[in-house]
C-alpha cells in the first residue's frame, strides 16, 4: 500500500497525493518518515560505496608503487605509447638460461671481472652478460662473483651489504646455479624470494584485528615506515618453513611452538625498476592467528614499536606501509572477505596482485 502511495504522488500531484493518503486513512507525517529513511539508506549507501571506491583506489596504488618503474611513456611523431623499461637490460645468463637483467651502466662495472663475467657485445652496443664458462660449479661461480662483488663493494658501488646470500634460480626450488649477496640482488635483477606473515586476532564479536610493527629507524630500507607483523628474505639453506619460525622468534618474540601453526596461504609477486636495479620478488604468504593476550617483543633491534589495528585503520594507512607489505595486507583482505567481487576492479586487483614473475 505505501508503495502505491508513493507512487501517485509523482502521478497525481502533491494534493491529490493528500487527498488520497487521507482517503486511505494514512498520516502524512508517516509517509514523510518513510521518505526520509529511505533517503537516510540511500544515503548511507552511497557513502559505503564511496568509501569502498577510495580503499581500492588505495589498493591499486600499492601495487603501482611495487611495480613503479617497469614502463615509461615514449612518443613517436604524434603517438604516445608505454614500453617495457626492462627491454633497457641486458640478458644475465649462466650456461646459457636467463636467470636475470643487468642494465648496461652496470654491465661496463663487470667488464672489469673478465674472468668472471663474459660481456658480450655488437655494433650497437652491450648485448648480454654471462658467468664465464670456466667456474663450472655453484661454489666456484658463488665464490668468483663474491670476490667481485667486493671490489665494487669497496668502491661505493653497492651499498648496504648484507652478508647474507639468495639463490640464483630459475623458479623457486630449482637447483641453484650460485648464490649472490642480497644487496647485488637488484643489480643482477635475479629473482628473490621473502616469507611474509600477517599476524591477527579475533575478538569475542568476530571481528578482526591486525598486529601492526613500525620499522626502527636505522632501517638501511623504509625506516620508520609500518610492516606486517613478521617479514624476511628467503635465504640460502633454510626452507620458507624454517624461516618463518625462526623470524618469527627474532622480529616479533612468537615462540616456535605457536610460530609453526603459521599458514602458508599463496603468494604475491611485482617488479620494480629503478636507475640500474631490476627487483624482481616473489613473497610467500603465511597467516597467524594470535591469542587474544599475545603482545609481541622485538628481538633483532629492526622494529620501533607494535600496535594491534583495526582493519579500517589498516586500510586508511596503507599509504604509510613498506610497498611490498601493503601487497601482503591487501592479499589478507581479500582472504578474509574485506574485499569483495562487487567492487568495481575486483578480479583486476586479484590479478595485479601477481604482476611480477610468480614462478
Amino acid at each position: 500500500m505505501d508503495a502505491v502511495l508513493m507512487r501517485s504522488r509523482h502521478s497525481l500531484g502533491a494534493a491529490a497525493h493528500r487527498r488520497l493518503t487521507a482517503a486511505a486513512g494514512v498520516a502524512p507525517t508517516f509517509l514523510s518518515v518513510v521518505r526520509s529513511r529511505n533517503l537516510c539508506a540511500a544515503a548511507a549507501m552511497a557513502v559505503k560505496s564511496s568509501g569502498e571506491s577510495v580503499a581500492m583506489e588505495q589498493y591499486f596504488r600499492c601495487v603501482e608503487e611495487c611495480n613503479r618503474g617497469r614502463e615509461r611513456v615514449c612518443f613517436l611523431i604524434s603517438f604516445r605509447f608505454h614500453q617495457e623499461r626492462r627491454s633497457e637490460f641486458l640478458r644475465f645468463l649462466v650456461k646459457g638460461h636467463t636467470v636475470g637483467y643487468i642494465h648496461p651502466r652496470f654491465a661496463a662495472l663487470l667488464e672489469k671481472f673478465p674472468q668472471v663475467f663474459t660481456v658480450a657485445t655488437t655494433s650497437t652496443g652491450y648485448a648480454s652478460v654471462e658467468i664465464h664458462e670456466r667456474l663450472e660449479t655453484p661454489e666456484q661461480r658463488t665464490t668468483a662473483v663474491d670476490d667481485a662483488l667486493r671490489v665494487l663493494r669497496r668502491d661505493g658501488f653497492i651499498p648496504g651489504w648484507r652478508d647474507e646470500h639468495y639463490p640464483v634460480v630459475l623458479q623457486f626450488g630449482s637447483p641453484a646455479f650460485f648464490s649472490l649477496e642480497r644487496a647485488a640482488v637488484p643489480f643482477f635483477g635475479t629473482k628473490a624470494y621473502g616469507v611474509h606473515m600477517n599476524g591477527y586476532v579475533t575478538n569475542y564479536d568476530g571481528s578482526k584485528q591486525l598486529w601492526v610493527a613500525k620499522r626502527s629507524k636505522r632501517k638501511q630500507t623504509y625506516p620508520g615506515y609500518l610492516d606486517h607483523l613478521v617479514a624476511g628474505g628467503q635465504p640460502v639453506g633454510l626452507s620458507c618453513s624454517d624461516n618463518i619460525v625462526k623470524e618469527c622468534e627474532e622480529e616479533a618474540g612468537i615462540p616456535k611452538l605457536l610460530a609453526e601453526k603459521a599458514i602458508p596461504v599463496g603468494a604475491v609477486s611485482y617488479e620494480t625498476i629503478y636507475a640500474e636495479q631490476c627487483k624482481r620478488d616473489v613473497l610467500f604468504c603465511y597467516d597467524l592467528e594470535l591469542p587474544l593476550d599475545f603482545e609481541p617483543s622485538n628481538k633483532d633491534g629492526e622494529v620501533e614499536c607494535f600496535r594491534l589495528d583495526s582493519i579500517p585503520n589498516v586500510v586508511q594507512s596503507l599509504g604509510n606501509y613498506k610497498p611490498n607489505c601493503a601487497l601482503v595486507v591487501v592479499d589478507f583482505l581479500f582472504r578474509h572477505g574485506y574485499i569483495r567481487p562487487e567492487q568495481q576492479g575486483y578480479l583486476n586487483l586479484v590479478q595485479k596482485l601477481k604482476s611480477g614473475e610468480c614462478l
